[in-house]
């Protein structure tokens, strides 16, 4: 027999496989059935890989990205056992504190690498993983972090996952910029039931990318020893080496169902009897008997490993159910208890506090366009992890001119153009963050996010999933809305989407003051923003207002009161705020208007302060208004203000129908002065 592979640790190996089969036998046949566990993804058959690769990444920014299979590469990388049980029952010990999947896991640094949180979106891995890359290249070039130079990013998936977005996202972001970055595919031959050929020509996503510019390809069995060492190997030395991406395919059995509710009646018997054949289990056997420990050696570790698993299955099932009353906290930040991973405060970073009171430099008015594109300007220069990106951001200067002239003055390092892809753009910023950057991705127009939704959410969820131990603060820059024209791919509003979502900020802004001093805490602050760019504001004359200064911070859910008034209440955002300004000014009447500025959160206290007053409200937005983000506004009104209303709670918004092309159309769709006055004066009349 041939030495062993003098890389690796083979005792711990031994000792994982073997607790990690136990856990999901003990899982499968015990726990499942007993409702102790209610949802299970086995690892058998999948363990040997994961083992050797966890103990190569050691280095300061080693990071892993992983899906539902990835228990034994988690208990390499630090998991305790006891951890691996208390997730799976959904006990406060576990990595997402009963919140999350049990396997869904998540693990700052324990001396190997960290783990992002993973996510139940198949190929939702890939593009984080990338992100964590190029803040590797990031972190050495930009801040002068050579320690880092040989750090590495690793991806897992399955044979499923390479027909995903996600994937194919991923692998252009790390092609074409070089990015160390491995992809480690797992081909089990199967996803759920769907076999291999359906997800890849040929059923081999290695051989598909043989000609793939910038990818190195490793492929090979993830159950013999030692090819599967040496593949191992071979594929980290080659990541350190700085050479760029690469794929590593292991081919492995997978000996149990999906998850524990699927009984793969779909494979026929001998198909069953050949994925038995490659256990790693036994070929790790093989391998170290008797090269490295005895028969008795082996025996004596199978039953130290059996006592160690079940003192963890029954420490876990002691811990408690995790409390009610804890189930909505830590979905946004909490100065009192930080994230430990992502952005700047587990760096030790922290940024001006600024003040909330403009002073402007000169009158001189500037519209919303050079409004933000100041402040990313200052923000650039302020804070070295501070990175611009998105399709066209660099030499162009976006598509609005929001970033002209930033790639020349920061570098193409920081302000750069991306892959045509909204999912790589979200999915990559995410992982920066986690690395402890500020990026702010850019998306053209706002029907464009759609494709980045999974990202926008989970990012968003993740400080929540994850139990505060990560979170993703970044800001998602977003124009959108109608402008001289519309048409229904580039004047989507539908602010409600992302209002809905937990976890996520947002900012909608309606002159160039507010966009600067709400830009400004979004880029300095704890929590992923969605700022919501007008576009039929980004140049109008009515939102162009004197730059309020390099210090100008507007707190979020902070409403203004554009005119004061005691006969009515009128609360709008965004472009409809200018129409409700000219409609006042056609009545004899006096009408308070509140320019929201932000809905997540949304100022209550001023609107029904201003409730109390007049007695009356009037909601007006541009978004559709069945369930639209009026609806909340107005339940509010409802209910806390019932006993100070004269009149009816109105709204006003756009009827279910995309934004049309004809300008003549449009204006049967978005509110119009004339129809905001109609709906003031009935409410008036009321």
């Amino acid at each position: 027999m041939a030495a062993l592979h003098p890389a690796f640790d083979w005792h711990e190996v031994a000792r994982l496989a073997l607790a990690s089969r136990m856990i999901d036998e003990m899982e499968e046949q015990e726990l499942v059935p007993q409702g102790k566990v209610n949802y299970q993804f086995s690892a058998r058959g999948h363990e040997l890989g994961q083992l050797l690769l966890s103990q190569l990444l050691t280095r300061p920014l080693d990071a892993a990205s992983t899906y539902y299979r990835s228990r034994p590469f988690l208990l390499a990388s630090g998991l305790t056992l006891e951890e691996a049980f208390a997730a799976d029952m959904a006990r406060p010990g576990g990595s997402s504190g009963g919140r999350d999947v049990g396997v869904v896991c998540n693990l700052p640094r324990r001396g190997r690498a960290l783990v992002l949180p993973g996510m139940g979106d198949v190929g939702g891995q890939f593009t984080p993983a990338a992100g964590w890359a190029q803040a590797i290249v990031y972190r050495v070039q930009q801040l002068g972090e050579t320690n880092k130079t040989d750090s590495i990013a690793v991806v897992f998936g399955g044979d499923g996952a390479v027909a995903s977005n996600g994937f194919w996202s991923a692998l252009t972001i790390a092609t074409t910029l070089q990015l160390p970055l491995l992809f480690v595919i797992e081909d089990n031959g199967y996803a759920i039931s769907v076999e291999g050929s359906l997800q890849t020509p040929g059923a081999n996503i290695a051989a598909n990318l043989a000609a793939f510019t910038n990818l190195r390809i490793w492929d090979g069995s993830g159950t013999r020893l030692p090819e599967t060492a040496d593949l191992v190997y071979d594929a980290v030395q080659y990541m350190r080496s700085g050479q760029g991406a690469g794929l590593l395919r292991l081919t492995v059995p997978r000996l149990s169902g999906h998850s524990s509710v699927d009984n793969q009646a779909y494979k026929a018997a001998e198909v069953v009897a050949e994925e038995w054949q490659r256990d790693p289990i036994p070929a790790i056997r093989s391998y170290l008997v008797p090269a490295f420990m005895s028969s008795s050696d082996w025996d004596g570790l199978v039953e130290e490993t059996r006592q160690a698993v079940e003192q963890a299955r029954d420490a876990a099932f002691a811990q408690p159910l995790p409390d009610p009353a804890t189930a909505a906290h830590r979905v946004l930040y909490d100065p009192d208890y930080p994230q430990q991973v992502g952005g700047l405060l587990p760096e030790g970073i922290t940024l001006p506090a600024g003040n909330d009171q403009p002073q402007p430099p000169d009158l001189a008015r500037i519209n919303m366009v050079e409004a933000i594109r100041r402040t990313l300007d200052y923000e650039l220069s302020l804070n070295p992890r501070c990175l611009v990106f998105g399709e066209d951001v660099g030499k162009k200067g976006g598509v609005h001119a929001a970033t002209v002239g930033l790639q020349q003055k920061h570098g193409a390092g920081r302000v750069f153009d991306t892959s045509l892809s909204e999912e790589g753009i979200i999915g990559r910023a995410v992982g920066m963050a986690y690395a402890g950057l500020v990026p702010v991705p850019e998306i053209q127009f706002r029907k464009y996010a759609d494709p980045a939704t999974e990202h926008i959410n989970n990012c968003g969820s993740v400080r929540w999933r994850s139990n505060n131990r990560f979170a993703a603060p970044m800001v998602m820059r977003i124009p959108g809305g109608y402008r001289r024209i519309g048409d229904p791919w580039h004047s989507v509003t539908s602010e409600i989407t992302f209002a809905h979502q937990p976890g996520l900020l947002f900012a909608c802004p309606s002159n160039a003051e507010d966009a600067v001093g709400l830009l400004r805490t979004a880029l300095r602050g704890n929590d992923p923003v969605i700022f919501f760019e007008h576009r039929a504001m980004l140049d109008a004359a009515w939102a162009r207002r004197p730059y309020p200064g390099d210090d100008y911070m507007l707190p979020f859910g902070r409403a203004k009161v554009v005119q004061a008034g005691d006969d009515l209440t009128v609360v709008t955002w965004g472009a409809m705020v200018e129409r409700c300004e000219l409609a006042a000014r056609e009545l004899d009447a006096s009408i308070e208007i509140i320019d929201l500025r932000t809905l997540v959160p949304w100022d209550t206290a001023a609107v029904l302060a201003s409730v109390r007053r007049t007695g009356k409200c009037l909601i007006v937005h541009e978004d559709i208004l069945f369930g639209g983000f009026g609806a909340e506004i107005a339940a509010v009104v409802a209910s806390d203000g019932f006993t100070y209303l004269d009149g009816p709670v109105e709204r006003l918004g756009a009827p279910s129908s995309p934004v049309p092309f004809s300008t003549s159309l449009m204006e049967g769709v978005v509110p119009t002065v004339t129809l905001i006055r109609g709906k003031m004066e009935s409410l008036l009349e009321y």
